[in-house]
């Protein structure tokens, strides 16, 4: 099972550390007057690398969530209404791309997913 956890923890630490990265460092050198093109191309890129990211923690937590049977259990159900939040929140994102709100909003609720996640029985 330490592979399953390794491959989901590295996967979070990408999905919420480049949230982080993004947020932090590149918008405010990007707002200080840089081209907005090139924040542009680094967001794509980062988004890549999330739907690959995301599509390991849905893998990785389905076989850990099933070796722990954890389907039943009331912090899993939290983690999993979050983490559909999340996508409903990076769904419009996309959709609507130039609101900080939503980047906001995603951020948190990927912090709440990452909280409940500790709080998993295992």
């Amino acid at each position: 099972m330490d592979f399953w956890l390794f491959l989901h923890l590295v996967a979070m630490a990408f999905f919420v550390g480049g949230q982080i990265m993004l947020a932090a460092v590149v918008v405010p050198v990007v707002r200080s007057g840089q081209d907005s093109g090139e924040m542009k191309a680094m967001a794509r890129r980062y988004g890549i690398g999330s739907a690959v990211a995301i599509a390991v923690l849905i893998v990785s937590g389905v076989v850990m969530a099933s070796h722990y049977n954890l389907w039943s259990t009331p912090e899993f159900h939290l983690k999993m209404g979050l983490f559909l939040a999340v996508l409903v929140a990076l769904g419009l994102h996309i959709k609507f791309s130039g609101s900080h709100i939503l980047m906001a909003v995603t951020f948190v609720l990927s912090l709440g997913v990452v909280w409940t996640g500790i709080a998993l029985p295992a």
